[in-house]
């Protein structure tokens, strides 16, 4: 009896960005997708990673009086969110978020990822797109 197996590894490495008027937002996806086939038989196994990166764009003094930021993004595939309190005056205007996940769905070159952000009084919703479509 012969066994034969082969497999076929693709990587799928991404990166979205997009901009409202007070924040700018990257989102980078790295998945590796390995297609295996054992007896005739395909397999197919995902295992990706992703890091999402939401920036103010203005001076960070116009957040001193910021007590909550809550944030979300959404792809085809997942969706996250974050929500951060303050006790004092952010040092910072960088909020990020990021995990991994294997077996899930995978993120697509051409997907859309919607991002939505609430601040103080303030709300702004936006697109992130592939910047190397």
């Amino acid at each position: 009896m012969l066994l034969t197996a082969c497999s076929e590894t693709n990587n799928n490495d991404y990166i979205f960005i997009g901009e409202s008027e007070h924040w700018e937002a990257e989102y980078t996806y790295n998945g590796t997708e390995k297609w295996e086939e054992k007896d005739g038989q395909k397999a197919i196994s995902n295992e990706d990673h992703f890091r999402f990166i939401l920036t103010y764009k203005g001076p960070l003094k116009e957040l001193t009086s910021l007590q909550k930021i809550e944030y979300s993004f959404e792809t085809n595939s997942g969706q996250g969110s974050g929500t951060e309190e303050f006790t004092e005056p952010p040092s910072s205007g960088i909020f990020s978020s990021s995990g991994s996940s294997k077996g899930g769905a995978k993120v697509e070159r051409d997907e859309v990822i919607k991002v939505h952000i609430k601040w103080g009084d303030l709300e702004e919703s936006f697109e992130l797109h592939n910047n190397n479509q």
